[in-house]
């Protein structure tokens, strides 16, 4: 039999009649779909006259072209907050001076069990100092992230360094302490009191 029949009896004749309809619209749909794209190998904006990637022309100007390793000023009201290994210009009402810390530097990473703490070592490096900086171990002193504070002492067998920076002079020495594993901050405070300078650091032994 070559006709279908619906519940009601009616004949429904067969052919291209019904579809033919539904077949155009879907293509017109596809064929949209695949002309958005712009050609092949370009992402869709997402603002007209926009490429994918690009900032917003109402985002503030410095956005476009962000600082990265930027040196960061700290001083007594404003202490700088920045990463290990990277330079704070500290100005005081006394002098000037660029301070960087890197580590820690931590013994026995990659084996096979890893204990709670470690033995860290820190490098202090200061430069460019317009007037005498005092320079002490007691001024520097870490921040785990239990809250708990830490204060570095020498590396054994090492010279202390000297009790004054001079106009013109540099000076590099590394400190060491026992510490957590996790994250954590080392922070300087010449005159005993005020920070001015803050880096974070991971202490890492995986």
């Amino acid at each position: 039999m070559n006709a279908r029949r619906r519940s009601s009896g009616r004949a429904l004749k067969p052919g291209p009649s019904w579809f033919a309809p539904l077949a155009l619209a879907l293509g017109a749909v596809v064929l949209a779909g695949c002309g958005g794209g712009g050609g092949a190998g370009h992402d869709p904006s997402a603002l007209p006259g926009k490429t994918t990637g690009s900032y917003p022309s109402f985002l503030p100007k410095h956005t476009l072209r962000p600082s990265v390793d930027a040196t960061l000023v700290g001083t007594e009201t404003k202490p700088a907050l920045t990463v290990e290994g990277l330079p704070v210009e500290v100005k005081t009402k006394a002098f000037d001076v660029r301070v960087t810390v890197s580590g820690p530097v931590v013994p026995g990473e990659g084996l096979p069990k890893q204990q709670a703490a470690a033995t860290c070592t820190w490098t202090v490096t200061m430069r460019d100092a317009t007037a005498d900086v005092p320079i002490s171990l007691a001024d520097f002193h870490s921040v785990d992230h239990l809250g708990s504070v830490l204060l570095p002492g020498l590396v054994p067998g090492e010279h202390p360094p000297p009790s004054v920076l001079h106009r013109g002079e540099s000076v590099s020495f590394t400190m060491r302490a026992y510490e957590l594993v996790g994250p954590g901050q080392m922070q300087w405070a010449p005159d005993h009191k005020h920070v001015v300078g803050s880096w974070d650091y991971s202490v890492e032994n995986d």
